[in-house]
């Protein structure tokens, strides 16, 4: 009986297979960082970068959606937007929406441009 258990923990596994299976894993890890994780990093580099070059005067849109206009930069991190003459917010910094903001800012621009070429 001693016989039979040591020469089956003495056989080997299964020959091949161990470095396919390495490639496959390795494979994988950089599909998913190349297809999910670079481009999450990279578009989370462009949101921050967006917030900090904001500055007064412009029209931005918030993540919940409140159209407004920056009327002051704080030290702390904040922004004091003016939604309609006279009511302020302060909201964070990281709150305005670079996606939304640069769609609205599209929006206004082609309607600017149509309405400048129909009353010429």
């Amino acid at each position: 009986m001693s016989v039979n258990l040591l020469s089956i923990f003495l056989q080997g596994g299964p020959a091949g297979g161990g470095m396919i299976q390495l490639f496959i894993m390795v494979g994988m890890f950089v599909v998913m960082y190349f297809f999910m994780i670079r481009p999450q990093a990279k578009k989370a580099k462009e949101q921050k970068k967006f917030g900090e070059t904001i500055s007064v005067g412009e029209r931005i849109v918030t993540t919940a959606g409140i159209h407004a206009t920056i009327n002051r930069v704080n030290e702390d991190g904040t922004i004091q937007i003016e939604v309609s003459r006279g009511n302020f917010m302060t909201v964070e910094r990281s709150a305005v929406s670079m996606e939304m903001t640069q769609a609205y800012r599209k929006k206004t621009e082609g309607a600017q441009t149509v309405a400048a070429t129909t009353t010429k």
